[in-house]
């Protein structure tokens, strides 16, 4: 199966993209258009100058008139209009009485009689040109302005978009990885399939499903699929395309959508990105009350406004519950609010299967190794990966992915693509090749650190090197020792710098600042500081659209903060100073590891394990509790460590 889990979102991106710059075109247009019809010759009133007859008999008799051009004789209004021999137009009133046709054939000059039996409709018609245009303009222009397609009076309308029954249906089946929130919408879909088994009971429908996580993880997917397996009607829409430029368009689009749903119950709404329209009211700078506001307190009204016997269910999808309006989440619209979370081992070996379906794949290929190699990797991230390793073994003419074609997919994923045109002197080479086996030689000593995977020296996206590490299964704690051990060995590309070469670069930024910032949150966060204690001084940050800068408040003292950095110096300087007499210890084992990296490149598991036999480590092995000092706490989530210079 293909996957859908960013579709939307591109989608939604380019179409907002190409409507801006259409309707920007479109002003521009106008504004020329009546710019150069006002200024058109044919538009304009030219300047007339009005004679006398004396005046006129005079021009006639010392030869001014034009004799290229007749005078046009009007008379029903008793006027002649014509032009002088310079140019200059001119206008003259005669009495009725008066022979003037007589007077111009005797001097010899041209004219014609209009008798003006149309000339006032002509003339009408003429002088409405303009108007008619620009207000043609005006609603060619509103009518683009509310998307393809649709009518200028119809830009109140939902644009949901009904799914196509007759496509292929996404059931439970096409959804792995997130097995908690499928047991929560199977009870969605049964209920919308037999309602009358949980009215027996008293059971009212969920008025609303919130489904929130990381970016690609399957909320739309898993609202697809309920769709799918109840064979509903599924109305899909986002949340950025209820606000327009047209005050009350947002809440009359939610007005008309739910009375869609209503019209096709049982049915299912499904709002992606709710956050568009959801925020939280009256939060940022000066409050107010503006269009965006109007649409959430419609969605309110109309979540809030079901009948008791309804049966339509709004599902939405964020990334960002924090932002939400508090009366959008309470009891009663958003019943259940259901978290879609990166997969696991055996969720991510489910979600490689899937996305394997169809495609030649070799038989070195073992889903389960892969699953190991790429913790922290989402639903979405995982079908590219397969959809890479694809490309690459199409790239060299292969006729099926074997695992090398999986193992760069990873690589490029976490990574990004090989540089290979970046050339790099023999020197940088050698610092690098010590840097990163200064990371790989504190990776394999030091305890409670992650297996090394691969060394390397060849460049990737922003990293001139590498090293990967891979834990051996999911972790969800993380102990003060395994901290210090991850801080020491990050130090450990800028010791080996140091010793070997007697500088230092920059190429130790990344690493710096990484080691930075996980001492700060054992120290501000984790209660990990011996000279702090178990509290927490983390920043309050309550108003998230007032900005950081403005709405970051720490509820602690200068003293206190002069002690968070004296203790980050620590921590850091402790972790550099015990980097150092490791790599001092084994400083022949890492020469040797460098020069293997700067003639191989590339170093795998076997290679560096060969290499590194005669270290005697300290590790912790799988299933051996820790001392009693070194009982886990609450930490940040363990996944894939790669650290690059």
């Amino acid at each position: 199966m293909k996957n859908d889990f960013n579709k939307n979102d591109n989608n939604n991106n380019k179409g907002f993209k190409s409507r801006s710059f259409k309707n920007i075109a479109l002003l521009i247009l106008l504004i020329v258009v009546m710019f150069l019809i006002f200024r058109n010759p044919l538009f304009l009133s030219p300047e007339v100058k009005e004679f006398s007859m004396d005046e006129f008999v005079t021009a006639v008799e010392e030869g001014r008139i034009s004799a290229a051009e007749p005078l046009l004789v009007k008379a029903e209004d008793g006027v002649i209009e014509g032009k002088m021999a310079d140019g200059a137009l001119f206008e003259v009133a005669f009495l009725s009485e008066y022979d003037i046709t007589q007077f111009l054939l005797e001097n010899d000059i041209k004219f014609r009689i209009d008798n003006q039996n149309q000339a006032i409709w002509l003339q009408l018609l003429i002088s409405a040109i303009p108007f008619i245009i620009m207000f043609g303009l005006i609603f060619f222009m509103m009518n683009q302005l509310q998307g393809g397609g649709s009518k200028v009076m119809q830009f109140g309308k939902s644009r949901a978009r009904l799914a196509n029954r007759g496509k292929q249906r996404v059931t439970f089946k096409d959804v792995a990885g997130v097995d908690e929130a499928v047991e929560e919408l199977r009870e969605i879909e049964e209920f919308l399939e037999h309602p009358n088994k949980f009215k027996a009971m008293g059971a009212k429908i969920p008025k609303g499903v919130l489904l929130y996580g990381p970016p690609g993880t399957g909320k739309t997917l898993l609202a697809r699929a309920v769709s799918g397996e109840a064979g509903v009607p599924f109305f899909s829409i986002s949340g950025s395309e209820f606000v327009e430029m047209f005050v009350g368009v947002g809440a009359s689009r939610v007005r008309d959508l739910f009375n869609q749903a209503k019209a096709s119950q049982p049915s299912i709404i499904f709002m992606d990105e709710i956050d568009a329209v959801g925020r939280h009211r009256g939060a940022g700078l000066g409050g107010g009350h503006d269009e965006r506001e109007q649409t959430l307190n419609q969605i309110l009204v109309e979540m809030d406004g079901f009948d008791q016997d309804s049966t339509v269910i709004l599902i939405a999808a964020t990334n960002r519950p924090d932002i939400l309006d508090p009366a959008l989440l309470r009891p009663g619209r958003f019943d259940r609010q259901i978290p879609v979370d990166r997969p696991d081992l055996i969720g991510r070996e489910k979600i490689l299967e899937i996305h394997a379906r169809g495609k030649p794949l070799d038989k070195s290929i073992n889903v389960k190794t892969i699953a190991k190699q790429t913790p922290g990797f989402t639903g979405a991230d995982l079908a590219n990966l397969f959809n890479e390793a694809s490309l690459l073994a199409a790239r060299h003419n292969k006729k099926k992915i074997s695992m090398f074609e999986v193992e760069e997919a990873v690589e490029r994923v976490v990574a990004g693509p090989e540089k290979k045109t970046r050339v790099i002197s023999e020197e940088e080479k050698r610092i690098i090749a010590f840097h990163e086996s200064g990371h790989a030689i504190l990776s394999y000593i030091l305890p409670y650190t992650d297996p090394i995977h691969k060394i390397s020296i060849i460049s990737r996206g922003k990293a001139l090197g590498y090293v990967i590490t891979l834990p051996e299964e999911d972790r969800f704690l993380k102990s003060k020792n395994e901290l210090l051990d991850n801080i020491t060995q990050l130090l450990g590309g800028r010791v080996s710098e140091e010793m070997n070469f007697e500088d230092i670069t920059s190429g130790a930024q990344n690493d710096l600042e990484r080691a930075t910032k996980i001492t700060r949150k054992m120290i501000t966060e984790f209660g990990m500081s011996e000279l702090l204690g178990p509290v927490t001084f983390r920043v309050e940050e309550d108003e998230v659209f007032l900005g950081k800068e403005i709405a970051s408040r720490p509820h602690y003292s200068e003293k206190i903060a002069s002690a968070i950095d004296e203790e980050t110096h620590n921590i850091i300087d402790s972790s550099y100073k015990k980097a150092r007499k490791i790599l001092e210890e084994n400083k022949s084992i890492l020469a040797r590891l460098a020069e293997e990296l700067i003639e191989k490149e590339t170093l795998s598991r076997e290679e560096i394990l060969k290499i590194l036999a005669k270290v005697e480590t300290k590790k912790i092995k799988k299933g051996k509790k820790p001392e009693p000092d070194k009982k886990p706490v609450s930490g940040a989530a363990g996944g894939k460590n790669k650290s690059s210079t």
